[in-house]
C-alpha cells in the first residue's frame, strides 16, 4: 500500500512538473483589449474564445481584460496607443483607420461584396495578407478578421425599394469621405454625424435615417424612431483584431502562437455569432413593427452602376493596388 502511495505521489509530482514546463516560456500578462461595441455584441463570443484557446494554450498564464463600449477610449485614439506601445489590443473596424492605412477604404466602397462567403474569401486570403503587411508598416499587427458586417438603411418617410427612393432623404453617415460620397451620389442629403447622437437626430427629425448592421439597428433602439428598413447591403465592414506591434515584438515565438492562434479560433465563433445574431435581430425588428423590403438584384446593380463615380474619385486616393488586388480575388471567389 505505502509503495502503491508512493508511486502515485512519485506520478503526480511528475505530472505538475511536467504542466510547469509545458507552459515555462509563458509569462504572466493581463493583455487590455479594447473595442467600441457593448458586451452583447458577438465580439463577446470571439473574446471568450480567444481566452479558452489561451487558457489552454499558455496554462492561464495569458489573460485577457476587455473593455467594453468605448469605456477605454474610442478605436482610433486606442489604435494610436497600440502605435505608441502604450496599450496591447483593439477590436476595430476598418472605417476609422483609414488616415492611417489609406488602402482600408477600399472596404469603404459601396456595394463591394455581395454575401459573406465573398468576404470572407478575400480577407482570410491574399488580399487580407497584404493588408496586415500595410497595418505591420504602421505599427499594429492583425491577428485575424472579424466581422461587424453588412450595412442597411433605415428611415422614417418611405420604403428605399429602387435608386429613385433615395432622393431628398436626409441620412446620418459615419464621418468618412466614401461613404459620405456614395450616399451624396445616391441622391440623399447625406449628414456627416457622430454615432451618439443618431438617435436623438432621429427622434427629433433633424434626419430622416441612418444605416447599420441590423444588429446595431435593434441595440440601438432606432426601431423606435424609423419605421423602414431596407436591405441595401450597401457596405461590408470588416473588424481587425490588432496589438501593438512595439508590444507584439516583445512576446516570444510561442506566445505569439498562441494569440494567433486565439485570435483565428475567436473569428469562427464571432462571425457564427454575429450572423446568427444578425438574422435573429432582423427578424426581432419586423416582429417590433418596421416595414422591412428587400431590394431586387435589377435594382442592386441600377444602384450600383449609380454609384461608379464614387470609385472613379476613391480608387486614387485608396491606390489602384489595393482595390485590384481586392477586386481580382472576388472575380475568383465568384468562379470568374
Amino acid at each position: 500500500m505505502f509503495k502503491r502511495r508512493t508511486i502515485a505521489a512519485a506520478a503526480a509530482g511528475l505530472g505538475l512538473l511536467w504542466a510547469t514546463s509545458a507552459f515555462a516560456q509563458f509569462a504572466d500578462r493581463t493583455i487590455k483589449f479594447t473595442n467600441g461595441v457593448d458586451e452583447a455584441h458577438p465580439v463577446s463570443a470571439g473574446v471568450k474564445r480567444m481566452q479558452e484557446v489561451l487558457n489552454a494554450k499558455t496554462g492561464g498564464k495569458i489573460k485577457i481584460n476587455a473593455f467594453w463600449g468605448g469605456a477605454a477610449g474610442g478605436d482610433l485614439p486606442a489604435t494610436q496607443a497600440l502605435r505608441a506601445g502604450t496599450q496591447e489590443m483593439v477590436c476595430t473596424s476598418t472605417s476609422p483607420l483609414v488616415g492611417i492605412v489609406k488602402e482600408l477604404g477600399v472596404f469603404d466602397l459601396p456595394f463591394l461584396f455581395a454575401n459573406e462567403k465573398e468576404a470572407d474569401a478575400v480577407l482570410d486570403g491574399p488580399a487580407g495578407q497584404y493588408f496586415n503587411k500595410k497595418l505591420e508598416e504602421a505599427g499594429v499587427v492583425n491577428l485575424a478578421y472579424w466581422e461587424n458586417g453588412f450595412r442597411n438603411l433605415t428611415n422614417s418617410k418611405h420604403p428605399v425599394a429602387k435608386v429613385e427612393d433615395f432622393d431628398g432623404v436626409k441620412v446620418r453617415v459615419m464621418q468618412n469621405n466614401i461613404f459620405l460620397d456614395t450616399f451624396k451620389t445616391l441622391g440623399t442629403n447625406a449628414v456627416p454625424m457622430a454615432f451618439g447622437e443618431v438617435f436623438t437626430a432621429l427622434e427629433t427629425k433633424t434626419i430622416d435615417g441612418q444605416e447599420n448592421p441590423f444588429v446595431t439597428i435593434e441595440t440601438s433602439k432606432f426601431n423606435e424612431v424609423q419605421k423602414y428598413l431596407s436591405v441595401t447591403r450597401h457596405a461590408y465592414t470588416p473588424f481587425l483584431v490588432l496589438y501593438s506591434k512595439k508590444l507584439w515584438d516583445q512576446l516570444n515565438p510561442q506566445e505569439q502562437a498562441a494569440l494567433r492562434e486565439a485570435a483565428v479560433e475567436g473569428q469562427k465563433a464571432q462571425r457564427a455569432a454575429n450572423r446568427a445574431l444578425n438574422e435573429k435581430s432582423l427578424a426581432s425588428l419586423r416582429a417590433k413593427g418596421m416595414q422591412v423590403n428587400d431590394i431586387s438584384a435589377a435594382e442592386q446593380r441600377r444602384m450600383f452602376e449609380k454609384v461608379k463615380p464614387v470609385y472613379d474619385k476613391n480608387v486614387p486616393v485608396i491606390g489602384p493596388e489595393a482595390v485590384n488586388l481586392v477586386l481580382d480575388s472576388l472575380k475568383k471567389a465568384r468562379g470568374g
